[in-house]
């Protein structure tokens, strides 16, 4: 019995099936006005209350800073009339040197930022790679220290920059480098953060380096540390703000005029006469939120893959 060449067999194309053609007003992304205004209506309506409730106070400020009288009984929402009056005062007296606390604040600002992640990140790397003994012990320490509220160092931070201040009088009290010393004592309130992210980094990378010839230094900084900066950005800008708002110690530590940052000269001149000062005070608001918007929104993508980094799919 004679077999049949299968090689000569012509091959049957599979049968492609056209998809069908979704009908006009079907699928779930459309819906029925009455089921929109159920389902969905709800979510607008709160969205839209929650961003007019925050845009009030940032609308006052705004009116009162173009509003050239500056007190409290005269500013509305919409300014009658328009003047740069308070944005002029804001150079104009050397009582109240506000360029002068800005750029305290900035100093200040950027020196304990860099600081603070540096060290955050060398003590997260080291929780995370390395076993060690006392590791355990470590992380619960440092946990335990971050409990305490700060306004218990305060009087044993005062009497040791005193002494301080009587050998080495440029890091003493009323000095931006002992004032920033003073802030670096928070240095590894980073730690856990930054050692969560360490934490998901593979460590082929680290072998794989190590293979190359790199060092524990390369690693850290070639390596690792790339792979990281979603949290360093986050972090960075929790300690900024956390230094540009902190008033309790800089109230403490800087007294005189042109050392002050703008937490306790801002302040100060709002306490002194808050009735005639608020335009004052409002001018100085809207000068300092512009370049922190800024910096927000430069670092929006960094923000947003720190926040979606360790997201689970549900």
């Amino acid at each position: 019995m004679a077999t049949p060449d299968l090689t000569s067999a012509t091959a049957v194309p599979p049968t492609v099936v056209a998809p069908a053609k979704p009908q006009k007003g079907a699928g779930p992304d459309k819906l029925s006005g009455a089921r929109w205004w159920r389902i969905l209506s709800w979510r607008y309506l709160v969205g839209i209350v929650a961003c007019v409730y925050a845009l009030i106070p940032v609308l006052y400020i705004v009116s009162a800073a173009l509003n050239p009288i500056g007190s409290v009984a005269s500013t509305e929402i919409i300014p009658n009339t328009v003047s740069w009056v308070n944005f002029e005062a804001l150079t104009n007296n050397p009582s109240r040197p506000f360029f002068r606390w800005f750029g305290n604040t900035v100093i200040v600002a950027v020196v304990v930022v860099f600081a603070q992640l540096l060290f955050s990140s060398l003590a997260a790397y080291a929780f995370s790679r390395f076993r060690f003994k006392g590791r355990r012990l470590g992380l619960l320490s440092l946990l335990l220290i971050l409990m305490f509220p700060q306004i218990l160092v305060t009087v044993a931070l005062f009497q040791m920059f005193s002494v301080i201040g009587a050998v080495m009088p440029s890091v003493g009290l009323d000095t931006l480098p002992g004032y920033i010393l003073i802030m670096l004592g928070g240095s590894l309130g980073q730690v856990y953060l930054i050692k969560g992210f360490f934490d998901t980094i593979p460590h082929e990378l680290d072998e794989a380096a190590k293979i190359d010839g790199a060092g524990h230094v390369r690693v850290f900084f070639e390596v690792c540390l790339p792979l990281v900066r979603p949290i360093l950005v986050i972090s960075g800008l929790l300690v900024f703000v956390g230094v540009v708002g902190e008033f309790l110690l800089a109230s403490i530590f800087l007294r005189s005029t042109t050392i002050k940052t703008l937490a306790v000269g801002m302040y100060g001149v709002l306490a002194s006469d808050r009735s005639n000062n608020l335009g004052w005070f409002a001018a100085a608001s809207v000068v300092i939120a512009v370049p922190i918007i800024i910096l927000f929104q430069f670092l929006q993508r960094f923000i947003v893959g720190g926040i979606t980094s360790g997201a689970v799919k549900g």
